[in-house]
């Protein structure tokens, strides 16, 4: 999740018992749902409940919101609460007093419909005029913690923000989940908006753009669409590689990158990949993606790690022991959002405890994540995982055939099953087709130099480690 207020989504006037428990309840479903599933309909909520815990009712903005969160999460909350406390909680749903009259709500049916249904608009933040921006507040660079994983990054982004439209434009951010490029985004807008308030700045998911490139043509209204799209000075999109096979919101949005860099407003994206790695989207849209400035976010170091595990309990009021952070740090190794889950796991087990944060309380917490952490990789696992992020049947991992299209993930996933399990290389050799152990060690070789020499590589091979070590 991005990297902000853990508690969002409990603030409320709950007695004790019921604050932890809900408290509770909203940690574990951040770490089980897909994370704009969660900020958009989990972290709003604002519950109550009585001193006996009879019954916790939820809070809605709207109508539209609370038929959908009845539909979609009603039980799984209920289910998650009756985990946590022992026996089951009767769940309401109710809507704030504050609430206006609900728009009219029309599913994106065409042309690219496949995201899910667009909320009605919850507050943003406004800037000169009223102009939404959606930005968060605290995600700022005071806010983000630094190190060699996100230093060039930062200073890249630090530029943009400070001046905006020359170099570095567009500004592409790339990097697997949780390592802080939508932290990154929305420091930008931040800084500019502190320095030039009356900066029109949008924040914007890509599947959000795709949601408005939908409802442009239902309603006819590009008019509308252009005006808000093309008279920005700084446009902020998530996650680009949502674009793939979207041609029509790929041809507004290079109609819209065009209209931007003519008037010298700046553009900063972030994908999971490079550019040239993107799939389904047009040439001519990488090209003006790769144009710019391009920049990897890495998986955090180890005292980096620790330092925001302290950083981000001390928003929450608490104070984290550095041993504890460092135990935290040495066992959750892959991104910032799983150290927020972990983080969030042992704030919950101490207030829900009402123990004092130790290692032994960690471990505790962490049980079933340090399980997992412990549970050995098998090179069957790598062989498939490395198959399915290439696209290349597993049996080809075993396979006779040498075109460079599977001899390539071949030996990258000899190389993983070199790095990730304690498997010798004629051990490796047998499980890919009876191959020599000299065959593996030349692909464990091989990959190993070209990592340290190709960027590309180097972000593909963090994305399996990440995936096969969940």
């Amino acid at each position: 999740m991005t990297e902000g207020n853990l508690n969002g989504a409990t603030e409320s006037d709950l007695p004790n018992a019921g604050h932890s428990l809900w408290q509770a309840c909203v940690e574990q479903l951040a770490q089980e749902l897909p994370e704009q599933q969660f900020n958009t309909w989990i972290k709003p909520l604002v519950a109550q409940a009585p001193d006996d815990l009879s019954k916790i009712t939820l809070f809605v903005a709207n109508r539209f919101k609370l038929d959908w969160i009845r539909a979609q999460y009603a039980s799984k909350i209920s289910q998650m609460l009756e985990r946590l406390y022992g026996q089951a909680v009767p769940v309401e749903l109710a809507l704030t007093q504050r609430e206006q009259p609900a728009r009219s709500f029309t599913p994106p049916s065409a042309p690219e419909a496949g995201q899910a249904p667009e909320p009605v608009a919850a507050a943003e933040d406004a800037g000169a005029g009223g102009f939404k921006n959606r930005l968060n507040a605290g995600l700022t660079f005071d806010t983000l913690v630094e190190g060699t994983a996100n230093r060039m990054a930062r200073a890249a982004a630090m530029h943009v923000a400070g001046m905006p439209g020359h170099l570095y434009n567009p500004l592409f951010i790339y990097g697997g989940v949780g390592l802080g490029k939508t932290h990154l985004m929305h420091a930008v807008g931040n800084r500019l908006l502190a320095d030039k308030p009356d900066s029109k700045v949008l924040y914007i998911h890509a599947e959000q753009f795709v949601s408005d490139v939908v409802k442009a043509y239902q309603r006819k209204a590009f008019d509308e669409f252009k005006e808000r799209y093309h008279s920005l000075d700084l446009l902020l999109i998530d996650d680009v590689q949502f674009f793939a096979n979207k041609d029509r919101t790929q041809e507004e949005f290079f109609n819209a990158f065009e209209a931007l860099l003519a008037k010298k407003s700046h553009i900063v994206m972030t994908s999971d990949t490079y550019p040239k790695g993107l799939a389904d989207i047009h040439e001519r849209l990488v090209s003006r993606f790769d144009s710019g400035l391009t920049v990897a976010i890495e998986p955090p170091e180890l005292e980096m790690r620790v330092a925001i595990l302290i950083n981000k309990a001390r928003a929450e009021a608490t104070e984290m022991p550095e041993e504890v952070a460092f135990f935290v740090a040495k066992n959750v190794r892959s991104n910032v959002r799983e150290l927020e889950g972990a983080l969030r796991k042992i704030l919950a087990y101490s207030r829900f405890n009402q123990k004092e944060i130790s290692i032994q309380l960690a471990r505790e917490a962490l049980r079933d994540l340090l399980s997992i952490q412990n549970r050995q990789i098998s090179v069957e696992n790598i062989q498939k995982t490395v198959a399915d992020y290439y696209k290349i049947k597993v049996a080809d991992m075993y396979s006779k055939k040498r075109p460079a299209s599977i001899a390539r993930p071949r030996q990258i996933a000899m190389y993983l099953a070199k790095e990730l399990t304690q498997k010798s290389l004629p051990e490796i050799g047998e499980l890919f087709g009876g191959r020599d152990h000299t065959t593996v060690l030349h692909a464990v070789r091989k990959i190993a130099g070209e990592r340290q020499q190709l960027t590309e590589l180097n972000q593909q091979l963090h994305v399996l480690e990440q995936t096969l070590k969940g």
